[in-house]
């Protein structure tokens, strides 16, 4: 069996995003595939160390050389990337592109690989909705606006849907279908790859601060990134014991103001600098605290973070705003989920309180529900390829 995973690590060279992706294809391999990885977003590539986007993509396509390697050493040659202007590196463009052709499965996470004529050829093309919201407010309209940007096919041209808006279509859950048949999925983690490791003293978060660059307007209605939610939270160092800190990133993030009310503040680019630096921040952490974007939360949508599944995988417990996945996904031990402040301090304590359980809980939690066997193989079977 041969799987294609389409992802951004080039694009996006950060350690969060190198895992985000490179799971997937980590759990793919352990599942018997032959794997190989694709990117082909049309988009500039993001310079991290000049924290500009460049039309050079000279420093994420080293990223992504070292990021693979680290991953799979079987995935450290089996990859190809186009850039925005058309370039290739990697494996030989014929030759991937009968690789595509021949795959048993293509697996679009994010949705952010172009489909290209030479990609349709693959008869199993599954989109991963990993942003809902911004992309069923947004990215997916503009799409239908203009179908054939960069004569590509758009969204709609896979064959199989998925969602991490577990809660989509429930009544009460505010994101539009599109009239597709969207199925639930939530993010892989792959155990082995987070080693067992002495807890830090800090909570922590990587958090990239206003990303959507503006408001998303839908219906009468106004949604937001985590700028919208964290204002609820930003008091908490003063009511709680525990150690809180946030590694921030994104468009101007207020530092000093969070500092002046009593969080440790760093920057994120050093920690997301490698996939192991990402790796070595969680696992010197002694939980994670955050908050998840408004348009999740408002919208019920059940999302569930990429990060936080990391965070449970290398045993450290987590306590993350609720979007609705508490319907979904056991919390109380190891994962709490919190609605309001006076949740997250209450909730911060009982993890204090108990710290090995909830530790030893976070770890069993990863297995259960997020181990990449288990979501793969789900998903797998629900598209006729387990």
């Amino acid at each position: 069996m041969r799987a294609v995973v389409a992802g951004g690590i080039a694009t996006f060279p950060v350690g969060g995003v190198a895992w985000d992706y490179g799971q997937y294809a980590v759990g793919l391999e352990r599942l018997g595939f032959e794997v190989y990885y694709l990117e082909d977003t049309g988009l500039v590539a993001y310079d991290a160390p000049r924290r500009e986007y460049s039309e050079d993509p000279t420093y994420g396509i080293g990223f992504l050389q070292r990021s693979l390697a680290t991953l799979s050493p079987s995935l450290a040659d089996r990859w190809h990337v186009r850039t925005a202007d058309g370039r290739t590196y990697g494996m030989d463009p014929a030759n991937f592109t009968e690789i595509v052709a021949g795959a048993d499965l293509f697996l679009n996470v994010s949705g952010l690989c172009l489909l290209r004529n030479e990609y349709m050829r693959c008869t199993c093309k599954v989109l991963i909705d990993t942003d809902p919201g911004w992309n069923h407010f947004v990215n997916y309209p503009r799409w239908d606006a203009y179908p054939g940007w960069q004569g590509t096919h758009g969204f709609r041209g896979h064959d199989h849907f998925f969602t991490y808006a577990e809660r989509m279509g429930k009544a009460n859950c505010a994101l539009p279908t599109l009239g597709l048949s969207w199925q639930p999925t939530r993010p892989p983690a792959v155990p082995d790859c987070w080693p067992q490791a002495p807890a830090g003293e800090r909570w922590t978060t990587v958090l990239s601060w206003d990303n959507y660059q503006g408001p998303i307007e839908h219906e009468g209605m106004t949604y937001g990134s985590k700028e919208m939610e964290f204002r609820r939270v930003e008091d908490l160092p003063s009511r709680t014991l525990a150690s809180l800190e946030v590694a921030a990133g994104g468009v101007r993030p207020p530092c000093e103001r969070w500092r002046s009310l009593g969080w440790s503040v760093v920057d994120s680019t050093a920690i997301s600098e490698t996939a192991e630096s990402y790796r070595d921040y969680i696992l010197g952490s002694r939980g994670e605290f955050s908050v998840a974007k408004n348009v999740y939360v408002a919208t019920r949508s059940g999302w569930f973070s990429c990060r936080s599944v990391c965070y449970l995988a290398a045993a450290r417990p987590v306590v993350v705003q609720d979007t609705g996945f508490s319907d979904l996904i056991p919390t109380g031990h190891g994962l709490l989920a919190f609605s309001t402040p006076e949740e997250a301090v209450s909730e911060i304590a009982a993890v204090e309180a108990d710290y090995p359980a909830h530790r030893n809980a976070a770890r069993e939690l990863a297995r259960t529900h997020f181990d990449a066997h288990l979501v793969l193989s789900e998903m797998l079977n629900r598209i006729g390829l387990g």
